[in-house]
C-alpha cells in the first residue's frame, strides 16, 4: 500500500503497512486540513491577525460571529492533528531507514520546497509592489514583519531579505515545514526522550503548548507536544481507529462547542478579553477538536473516500498548503474593496476559490512540468 505522500510531513516515495482505514484517515485528513488552513487565513475581519486572545474590531453581526468562531475557534485542530500524524508517520518508518538517510531526504522533501516557496512569496510581492494598484493591496495585508515603517519587499536591506526568505517567509504558514524539519533532526533525542521519561517529557511540552511558549524558529509548545504524541502512540501501538473507553464523543462535543462559543462571545464583548482565560479556553478546544474530529468523523472519511474524484484531489494538498498565502491575502483585500460590506461572502467563497486556483495549477504543473512539479513539492502527489 503507498503510504501518505501528500501531507507537509509525509516521506514521498517510502511504502509501508498500516490499516487501508488509517491510510484513508491519513489522506482524507491531509486534504481537508489543509482547506480549514486556507480558511483560517482566510479570515477578514479586524485585526486580522488571530491569536488566541484577539478581540473584534467589528460590529457583532451573524457574519463576524461566524468567523471568528470558525476560524479562531471551532477550525484550530488542525495544526495538533498534522502534527500528531507528521510523528506518527516518522516513526513508523523508524525501523526502514537509517536517520541520517532520513535526515538527507527530509533536506529534499521539506527544506528545498520551503525556500523554494518562501522566495516564490517574495518573489510575487515584489512583483505586486511595482504597479500602484496591487501595491496598495501589499500594504493594505500587512504583511511585512518590519513594521508599518518599512511595509514593501522593495524596500527591504539584503539582510532584511535573507531573513525573510530562510526564517520568517511572507508566506508565513511554512513555519510548519520548518519546524518539521528541526523534530525530524532531533528525532533521536525525542525518542530517547519518550522512551526514558514520557511523563516529564509529555509534562514540560504540555505546560509550553498550554502557555503557548517557543522558541521560533527552534520549537513551539505545538510541535513538541504532538509530533512527540503521534511517536509515542506509535511506538506503544495504540489503536488509532478504535475510540478510548473513557470517551465520550458527545459530550465532548457538546464541549467543545460551547468553549468556542464562550472564547467568541468573549472576544465580541470584552474590548481587551483576559489573556490567559482567552489562551486556556482556545487552548483547550484545539485539543477537544483532535479527539472529536479524528473518532468522530469515520462516517464522513469512509464515504469521502469512496469518491474517486475525492482521492483524486488528496494528491494536491501540499499545493493547497504551499500556495494559499500570501495569496488569499492579497485577494481578500482585492475582494473587499470590489464588495465592501461583504465580508461574509468573501470568507466563504474567497478560499474556496483558492483552493480551486491551488489544485488547477497543480494538475496543469504535475502533468506538463512533473519535474518542476515534484521538486516545487518534494516528491508529492507524483
Amino acid at each position: 500500500m503507498q503510504l501518505v505522500s501528500t501531507l507537509p510531513s509525509a516521506e514521498p516515495g517510502t511504502t509501508a503497512r498500516l490499516d487501508p482505514f488509517l491510510s484513508q484517515k491519513l489522506r482524507f485528513w491531509s486534504l481537508v486540513a489543509m482547506v480549514l488552513l486556507v480558511y483560517v487565513h482566510g479570515y477578514n475581519l479586524h485585526p486580522r491577525y488571530l491569536q488566541p486572545w484577539t478581540p473584534v474590531d467589528e460590529p457583532l453581526s451573524v457574519g463576524s460571529w461566524l468567523q471568528y468562531f470558525l476560524a479562531n475557534g471551532l477550525l484550530r485542530f488542525r495544526i495538533p492533528i498534522l502534527f500528531a500524524i507528521s510523528g506518527y508517520l516518522f516513526a513508523h518508518h523508524d525501523a526502514a531507514t537509517p536517520h541520517k538517510e532520513r535526515v538527507k531526504k527530509r533536506l529534499r522533501t521539506l527544506l528545498v520546497p520551503y525556500l523554494l516557496w518562501s522566495a516564490i512569496g517574495l518573489g510575487m510581492t515584489w512583483a505586486m509592489e511595482q504597479h500602484p494598484y496591487t501595491r496598495q493591496l501589499v500594504l493594505d495585508a500587512a504583511l511585512s514583519i518590519f513594521g508599518p515603517q518599512n511595509p514593501l519587499v522593495s524596500g527591504y536591506s539584503p539582510g532584511q531579505l535573507l531573513l525573510r526568505w530562510l526564517l520568517l517567509p511572507v508566506p508565513f504558514q511554512l513555519w510548519f515545514l520548518r519546524s518539521l524539519l528541526v523534530y525530524n533532526l532531533a528525532y533521536p533525542w525525542l525518542r530517547k526522550a519518550l522512551e526514558r521519561g514520557p511523563k516529564i517529557y509529555f509534562a514540560v511540552a504540555g505546560l509550553l503548548w498550554l502557555l503557548d511558549i517557543g522558541v521560533p524558529p527552534l520549537f513551539e509548545g505545538t510541535g513538541l507536544l504532538f509530533f512527540a504524541l503521534g511517536v509515542w502512540l506509535r511506538k506503544r501501538e495504540v489503536n488509532m481507529l478504535t475510540p478510548p473507553h473513557w470517551l465520550r464523543l458527545g459530550l465532548l462535543a457538546a464541549a467543545w462547542l460551547g468553549i468556542v462559543s464562550l472564547k467568541t462571545w468573549l472576544a465580541f464583548y470584552l474590548q481587551q478579553p483576559p489573556f490567559f482565560p482567552m489562551l486556556l479556553l482556545h487552548k483547550t478546544a484545539e485539543a477537544l477538536g483532535v479527539l472529536v474530529m479524528w473518532f468522530g468523523a469515520d462516517g464522513l472519511v469512509r464515504a469521502a473516500m469512496r469518491q474517486r474524484w475525492f482521492v483524486w484531489l488528496t494528491a494536491f494538498s501540499f499545493m493547497i498548503y504551499a500556495l494559499h498565502v500570501p495569496l488569499v491575502n492579497y485577494a481578500t483585500e482585492a475582494a473587499l474593496r470590489l464588495w465592501p460590506q461583504q465580508n461574509l461572502l468573501v470568507f466563504l467563497f474567497l478560499p474556496l476559490a483558492i483552493v480551486l486556483v491551488a489544485i488547477l495549477l497543480g494538475a496543469v504543473l504535475r502533468r506538463i512540468l512533473p519535474g518542476v512539479y515534484g521538486l516545487l513539492t518534494g516528491g508529492r502527489g507524483l
